[in-house]
């Protein structure tokens, strides 16, 4: 019975390694060709596995990247997540996530490029960016911390932010504190007067430390804009 746990065991491992290989090679992919034009054997080949192996874990295109897009949100809102809880101003919170969110894509910018080439319709919907940050503006305006009564409309201003700012951030010179005279930018626009927008905007974040997911672990740290893995 031992030799036998040992073997499933073993078994499970393998399949789990060969699927994480799978979606790390499909991380290049998406990123340099975008969520449309990828095709069966570019992941086989960016994988080195048979088209079978392919075929044993997902049937097309479209289902691994639903997959890659869903573990890579939840591994990096687990750890952008846990800081965020740390703050109870509903402001201090969407304007940590999604800074600490920016700069996790800018410190892997593999993903980061991975991000701006997929857009908001394939990473965000469905996904916890869009069900954590939603939380926290939902709590901004019912608390009349945010002078809008749309909560959604905040979002899509953040999510739009996020998106563009990225592909700015990764691929264009872009001005210092990018990502903060964003978040100024919409903060002092949803309410909140141009002294305290600015003071959350810049104010120090927290350290995230190495993160241990299972694809995000694997990457590279590298500059901005050298996307390799």
């Amino acid at each position: 019975m031992k030799l036998e746990d040992h073997r499933t065991r073993a078994g499970l491992a393998r399949r789990e390694k060969t699927r994480a290989l799978l979606m790390k090679s499909a991380l290049a992919v998406f990123a340099e060709k975008g969520p449309d034009l990828p095709v069966i054997e570019d992941f086989i080949a960016a994988a080195g596995v048979a088209r079978g192996t392919f075929y044993n874990y997902f049937r097309t295109t479209g289902e691994l990247l639903a997959a890659l897009t869903g573990a890579m949100s939840d591994e990096v809102l687990a750890v952008v997540d846990a800081e965020v809880l740390k703050f109870d101003d509903p402001a201090v919170r969407i304007c940590t996530g999604t800074r600490l969110y920016v700069g996790m894509a800018c410190r892997y910018p593999i993903w980061g490029m991975f991000l701006a080439r997929i857009g908001s319709r394939h990473a965000v919907r469905g996904k916890l960016l869009d069900t954590y940050l939603t939380r926290d503006i939902e709590t901004g305006v019912q608390a009349k911390r945010f002078a809008v009564p749309n909560a959604v409309v905040v979002r899509d201003i953040i999510l739009g932010s996020i998106f563009f700012g990225l592909e700015t951030i990764l691929t264009e010179p872009s001005i210092e504190n990018h990502v903060e005279e964003m978040m100024y930018v919409v903060l002092h626009g949803i309410g909140l007067s141009k002294e305290e927008a600015r003071a959350i905007a810049f104010m120090p974040l927290p350290e995230t430390g190495t993160v241990f997911g299972p694809i995000l672990s694997t990457l590279k740290e590298t500059g901005i804009g050298r996307a390799s893995i």
